[in-house]
C-alpha cells in the first residue's frame, strides 16, 4: 500500500487505496481475530430472563480477564466499582456491536485478493474504528508502548517479526486519517 488518495467531488467523493493480496489476507486475518474474541465475550454472556422480557440486552458486569479484551472493551468509569459494573452491564453488548460492525464494513470493502478499495465517508470511519481495534489488540498482545522505538526490540524477540505488521496497521490508519480528514 502506498497511502490513501482522494477521488471524485461534493457527494462522490472516495478514498481510494489499493492493497496487495499478502496485505489484503494479513489484514482479513487480524480483524476476524478481533471479532472472534468479541463473539467470544458475547458467547460467554449467560442469557438474561430480564432482558428476554423487557428487551433490554444486558452483558457482563465484569472486566475482560484476557489483557487484550480488557484493553478492547475497557472499564466505563473507575470512580466507583459498582458504578463501572452497571455501566458494563448495560454499553458492553453495544460497545461490541459498533465494534462489529464496523469491521464487517472493512471486510466487506476489502477485496479477498487485494486490489482496488474505493470508499464512502461513512466506510472511512468504520475502516479507521475497525483498524483502530485491531492495533489496540495487537500492540497490547506485543506489550507495545507509545515511547518504543525499533530499537526497543532486538531481532531474536519473538515479537519482533509481528513489530512490522503493528507498524504496517499505523502506517494504514495514519494515512486514511490524514485523507479523511480532507474530505468533509
Amino acid at each position: 500500500m502506498n497511502g490513501w488518495k482522494r477521488s471524485g467531488r461534493g457527494s462522490k467523493v472516495r478514498l481510494v487505496a489499493s492493497l496487495e493480496a499478502q496485505e489484503a489476507a494479513v489484514l482479513r486475518g487480524l480483524v476476524g481475530e478481533v471479532r472472534q474474541m468479541l463473539a467470544g465475550r458475547t458467547d460467554d454472556n449467560p442469557a438474561d430472563e430480564l432482558a428476554v422480557l423487557t428487551g433490554i440486552r444486558t452483558g457482563p458486569s465484569t472486566r475482560p480477564d484476557d489483557r487484550v479484551l480488557a484493553r478492547l472493551l475497557p472499564d466505563f468509569t473507575t470512580e466507583d466499582a459498582d458504578l463501572a459494573a452497571g455501566l458494563r452491564s448495560l454499553h458492553e453488548p453495544a460497545l461490541i456491536e459498533a465494534k462489529d460492525s464496523a469491521a464487517t464494513v472493512l471486510l466487506e470493502t476489502l477485496p479477498e485478493s487485494g486490489g482496488r478499495i474505493e470508499l464512502t465517508r461513512e466506510q472511512a470511519d468504520a475502516w479507521l474504528a475497525a483498524l483502530n481495534d485491531v492495533r489496540l489488540a495487537l500492540g497490547t498482545a506485543l506489550d507495545v508502548s507509545e515511547n518504543m522505538t525499533d530499537d526497543d526490540i532486538p531481532p531474536d524477540d519473538p515479537r519482533a517479526a509481528h513489530i512490522g505488521v503493528y507498524q504496517w496497521l499505523t502506517f494504514v490508519q495514519d494515512a486514511l486519517v490524514q485523507t479523511r480528514m480532507q474530505v468533509r
